[in-house]
């Protein structure tokens, strides 16, 4: 794949400071031995998960405490030097790379657990620790964070908290945006907002937290987070099964959704080309063949007995009905551990098997349940053999697409053809341009398909309110205002 520059989308650098030794120096001081200039160092952080986007950052810094991010914008606001906060880059719209020679601000220092209560559940921690490193922590004390995402173990929960992260549990736990209890934020000036509130219910004044969680780092950076944690759950049950049409695929989620009620964590689709995918690329074996459609459901309950029973009356009226063709489940312990990381594999990889396939465009959309297939059959109708494949999968239960077009290489011809229909296509049918991953630099120019006018000039009124000379994640998230 081929790294996209910013040449490439016609961008000009905005009058920011360049970096002087001087400035290096103060850093230095500030923080010896974790300033890197080094060029080979420092180019994976340049680049994007996907390799689609690249900057030339030449100064990564790594902090370990709210006091040092607060040193380092405070100087950088007063030198007005850009800045790019950065936790474990796993971003897929290009958010969370420098466009040109923005200081990267690495969170991959600032990994201490602060503090948890094991009465109320919540745990506070500072914004570099990785995902699945607090999920381990907190199952030894009978706890799981309330979000699950494909790149767990490299993913921080600053960058999850920043970006709105949804991810496979979602439908189970809600969003960040009802879990998070408060945060702790170094504004571009450099003064820390300390809002790392461990309390449920909190009345007073305007929710200021909920300002840069999605904000994408563009208000502020964010170094510790107070997170509402749910008990693990004793009993979890998988299902993959197959289905015939996206209508099947519709109506086994209504009645999956009246038979298994509380216990019902997860209800994810992928169309049957995603499977060819990572069967073909990743070698994983599919255990159920044949359909074009499949899903993957999970339950996570209290009772194993009661739970059973429900996920086998489900399973036995959807086969009786025709709703479900084919299928394997993991009840019992034995089979959990075993087919668990398995069958989820199958999920969670999908995006990895995508990246052996070629160049990959990627869409993550919102849009009305009942439509959700149709924008992947009419993008293949309208690109035909321009693009290698065109796969759907996501979140159904909770309205969420992943639309990914492959091609042997990037094309702009093929860009062109995709965009903006996929996102005029979205707008028709009342959905968002963005479900989960946010906008960062790939969609930043199409938020009006999403947001009015009016919504959109307000959020810059915000931006120039907390962030006067715009050296947070610039060219990111919204369109100029200048």
């Amino acid at each position: 794949q081929v790294a996209l520059t910013s040449e490439r989308y016609g961008l000009r650098r905005l009058p920011f400071s360049r970096l002087t030794r001087s400035d290096l120096a103060f850093f230095e001081r500030l923080m010896p031995g974790r300033v890197v200039t080094d060029p080979e160092e420092l180019k994976p952080f340049n680049v994007d998960w996907l390799k689609s986007v690249r900057g030339c950052s030449k100064l990564m810094l790594k902090p370990q405490t709210t006091a040092e991010v607060s040193q380092v914008l405070r100087y950088c606001y007063e030198r007005n030097l850009a800045v790019n906060p950065q936790g474990g880059n796993t971003g897929l719209v290009g958010g969370s790379v420098p466009v040109f020679d923005e200081i990267i601000l690495s969170t991959a220092l600032m990994n201490q657990i602060i503090s948890f209560d094991k009465v109320s559940g919540i745990l506070v921690c500072q914004a570099g620790c990785i995902l699945e490193k607090l999920n381990e922590y907190l199952e030894q004390q009978g706890f799981i964070v309330p979000l699950d995402l494909g790149a767990k173990g490299s993913c921080h929960i600053g960058g999850n908290v920043a970006t709105n992260a949804g991810g496979l549990r979602l439908l189970r736990y809600g969003s960040l945006r009802g879990t998070v209890l408060g945060l702790e934020v170094v504004l571009a000036d450099g003064s820390a907002l300390d809002c790392l509130a461990s309390l449920r219910k909190d009345n007073t004044g305007y929710d200021l937290k909920q300002l840069f969680i999605g904000s994408e780092g563009t208000l502020g950076v964010i170094t510790a987070v107070s997170i509402l944690c749910p008990q693990k759950p004793k009993a979890v049950n998988l299902a993959f099964l197959g289905c015939q049409s996206f209508t099947k695929v519709l109506e086994t989620f209504t009645t999956c959704r009246a038979m298994l009620g509380e216990i019902l964590s997860a209800y994810e689709f992928m169309d049957e080309k995603c499977m060819e995918l990572v069967e073909k690329h990743l070698k994983l074996s599919n255990p159920v063949t044949g359909s074009p459609f499949y899903v993957l459901i999970e339950t996570s309950g209290s009772n194993s007995t009661h739970d059973e029973e429900k996920l086998n009356n489900f399973l036995e009226k959807s086969m009786t009905s025709g709703l479900v063709t084919d299928g394997t489940v993991a009840t019992d312990d034995k089979k959990i551990k075993a087919c668990h990381p398995m069958l989820w594999s199958l999920r969670e990889r999908i995006t990895e098997a995508l990246t052996h396939d070629g160049y990959v465009y990627k869409y993550d959309l919102s849009l009305p349940v009942a439509k959700l297939y149709e924008l992947v059959t009419d993008m293949r109708a309208r690109l035909g053999q321009s693009a290698r494949n065109v796969v759907g999968y996501g979140h159904l239960g909770d309205g969420n697409l992943h639309l990914n077009i492959t091609a042997e290489s990037y094309s702009h011809s093929l860009l062109d053809a995709i965009e903006p229909f996929v996102y005029e296509w979205t707008a028709r049918h009342s959905g968002s341009i963005s479900a989960e991953h946010g906008l960062g630099f790939k969609k930043k120019q199409f938020i009006q398909y999403s947001k009015p006018n009016e919504a959109i000039l307000l959020m810059q009124r915000f931006k120039a309110m907390l962030d006067p000379k715009g050296i947070l994640n610039p060219y990111k998230m919204l369109p100029s205002s200048r």
